[in-house]
């Protein structure tokens, strides 16, 4: 035991520095091959998914409680967070607007903000937060005691039956919610700015109808769709792939959610420059 402990300390120190390197780059190589052979398969996992979809849609007692559990469930705690997040927004700005004799354009603020982003991100998280841990937990918790092997051993493609719906509720589902985190931030922006700083409410309104238009709307609902198909597939795909136990479990509902706030930040990223350039090439502006 003693001369197998000198070979490998002897072996660490000839090996020095360029040994340390080599740990490290092998190290990043297997995580980086991890998360590409990840990808992979999760690509593979959206395209059984779509698939299903488009071959046969699923039956109304599968899909109606999905959309329930999404959809209907969901409206409380988004609308109370949008409404909070609205006036955070107006004590935050406030201050900075007024040192400009700006406050009548602090409802430009808060509006535009919500529609392009926090609206849809706002939603998207809570839903990844309530929802998509759910999926993750639920579904993992049916693989490791072996009801999807049941599934399949009865003739139901475990797809079609546990992640199609789940899919159509948070692609169909999402918009509304996002729709109604704008609404309630900007109702809550309004309240504070109007109640508490005193800001004339037709100014405030006036202003925003300048400056907010039906593109930015359309902006935030059309990267809701992307949110809540990403929160959906990631979420069944980690459910799918779950550990044994209950730690696996637990594992797999928490990377679900980080992992769906992740891919929905860098979507954020791409879409808001995929759009931005298409609102440049539709409407130019005039110089």
């Amino acid at each position: 035991m003693a001369t197998a402990s000198t070979n490998i300390s002897t072996e660490y120190r000839r090996r020095g520095l360029g040994g340390a390197v080599y740990d490290s780059v092998a190290d990043v190589g297997a995580v980086t091959i991890r998360w590409v052979e990840t990808l992979g398969d999760m690509s593979l996992f959206m395209w059984r998914t779509i698939s299903w979809l488009i071959t046969r849609l699923p039956r109304r007692d599968t899909l109606v409680p999905a959309f329930y559990n999404i959809g209907v469930l969901s409206l409380p705690v988004i609308a109370l967070t949008g409404t909070f997040i609205g006036m955070v927004l107006a004590v935050q700005s406030y201050t900075q607007f007024k040192q400009f004799g700006f406050e009548t354009r602090l409802g430009a603020l808060i509006n535009l903000s919500m529609c392009r982003e926090l609206g849809p991100v706002l939603a998207a998280t809570m839903l990844a937060g309530r929802v998509g841990s759910a999926i993750a937990a639920e579904i993992g918790t049916m693989r490791v005691t072996e009801q999807v092997d049941a599934l399949i051993s009865m003739g139901a493609n475990p797809i079609h039956y546990l992640v199609v719906p789940r899919f159509l509720g948070c692609l169909l589902m999402i918009p509304s919610l996002t729709v109604m985190a704008i609404f309630m931030g900007v109702v809550g922006g309004w309240l504070y700015s109007v109640e508490v700083f005193g800001i004339d409410s037709y100014h405030y309104w006036h202003n925003s109808q300048q400056f907010v238009e039906n593109w930015d709307l359309f902006y935030g609902i059309f990267k809701s769709v992307f949110f809540g198909a990403t929160i959906a597939i990631v979420s069944c795909y980690r459910g799918f792939n779950c550990a044994p136990g209950a730690e696996g479990v637990g594992r797999a509902a928490t990377a679900a959610f980080v992992l769906s706030f992740v891919i929905i930040l860098m979507l954020d990223f791409f879409l808001s420059i995929g759009l931005d350039s298409v609102h440049h090439m539709l409407w130019p502006e005039v110089k």
